[in-house]
């Protein structure tokens, strides 16, 4: 059975709003980061519990890319 990463807290969604650029640049490295090291670990039985959880924190970190990238687009604006 794989082990879920343990990955340092994420920002708030509401943290995104006040990040400047180059905070926002920097934490969308992180969970690039983060989301590719989750990749390495994906459980094989995708019926066992630990794959929901690794399926549910990489959903997480996924969402959260994307709402960095939003925030990154909006600064462009």
């Amino acid at each position: 059975m794989a082990n879920i990463i343990d990955f340092p807290q994420l920002p708030d969604w509401e943290d995104l709003e006040t990040m400047s650029r180059q905070e926002l640049l920097n934490c969308l490295e992180t969970v690039q980061e983060q989301i590719a090291r989750l990749d390495e670990e994906e459980p094989e039985d995708m019926d066992s519990e630990a794959y929901d959880d690794w399926g549910d924190r990489h959903e997480e970190l996924e969402d959260l890319a994307d709402e960095i990238t939003d925030r990154l687009e909006a600064w462009a604006d």
